[in-house]
């Protein structure tokens, strides 16, 4: 072989191993998405705008950049809303039962929603997605109470989020939960309670942005404060999770649930689509995030759990 052509195979060995790096790299990128709340500071003020270089995220610790930030301000943005009732709740939330009426009357067209119920691990839908809010109304009812026991109201988010009743790949995925939150299988507080771990994930892989409503179950006998606050707190965790937001009112129930509907209605219509791409490990995962956002004087609700999939792949 002449000097020449071994100088040119030479050559062309720091190009290939770049090649093959650049391949390796390009494979090791993510991709994810998540919904992220933007709220002023006031009501009836707007929020300030945002631009991708007020952002900043990371993804298990490491830099992401961001490739898409919009807000979702068309008639044509679509919302799904399961309204997920524990079906051990005390019948007091009968009291309520007017409310949540007029709170699904007042949804714009863009919204379809679901009433739900918690029963022996699943959610029990009393009729399909709907713009028409009568037919929705028909399954609103009293909660069962002790005879709609459930052992988790974790169990039942896991099933909603894994047989969520649409494909639709477009629609923000929004979850009400009405629950003491109460795990029966670890009645003592855990932070990592395996099935609350096991719902926030699959809540994040089905993209749901879930809130909560604490409301107690069954009777003030089989409670104690202790339980009561570990529900709180686990419930914290799912919607922490998933970029949403629990309310409640100490350790007692609310009396009017109004203000929380209205808080959600003011959320819908502030909420922001963040697209990134981060490092990713070997298969998709559900990695931890957190996210800066610069614009002075908003409230920031960004999901702290994100899946990262591969970023030639489609949104799974």
């Amino acid at each position: 072989m002449k000097w020449s052509t071994i100088a040119v195979c030479m050559s062309l060995v720091p190009l290939l191993l770049g090649t093959g790096m650049s391949a390796q790299s390009a494979a090791d990128q993510g991709a994810g998405q998540a919904i992220v709340t933007v709220l002023p500071k006031h009501e009836g003020e707007v929020a300030a705008s945002v631009a991708n270089q007020d952002l900043s995220v990371k993804v298990d610790g490491k830099n992401a950049k961001v490739t898409k930030w919009a807000p979702f301000n068309s008639p044509g943005d679509r919302i799904e809303l399961v309204l997920l009732i524990d079906d051990s709740a005390r019948n007091s939330l009968g009291t309520q039962l007017t409310e949540i009426e007029a709170f699904i009357k007042t949804l714009p067209p863009n919204i379809k929603t679901a009433i739900a119920y918690m029963e022996s691990g699943r959610a029990a839908f009393a009729a399909p997605f709907s713009t028409d809010h009568n037919q929705v109304l028909r399954g609103l009812r009293l909660p069962a109470g002790s005879p709609g026991y459930s052992a988790s109201p974790y169990f039942c988010l896991s099933d909603l989020a894994q047989h969520w009743p649409s494909t639709n790949p477009n629609a923000r995925r929004e979850v009400v939960m009405v629950t003491d939150g109460v795990d029966r299988y670890q009645m003592h507080y855990d932070a990592e309670d395996p099935y609350v771990m096991a719902a926030a994930n699959d809540a994040v892989k089905a993209h749901l942005v879930v809130y909560a409503i604490y409301w107690l179950s069954r009777g003030a006998a089989d409670r104690t404060g202790y339980e009561n606050n570990a529900g709180q707190n686990l419930l914290l965790q799912v919607t922490q999770a998933t970029g949403g937001k629990s309310f409640w009112e100490g350790m007692g129930n609310p009396v009017s649930f109004q203000p929380y509907f209205d808080e959600l209605t003011r959320r819908f219509r502030n909420q922001y689509e963040l697209g990134f791409v981060a490092p990713m490990k070997a298969k998709p995962e559900v990695e931890s995030m957190k996210l800066k956002l610069s614009a002075p004087g908003d409230e920031v609700d960004a999901p702290q759990k994100v899946l990262i999939f591969p970023a030639a792949s489609s949104h799974p």
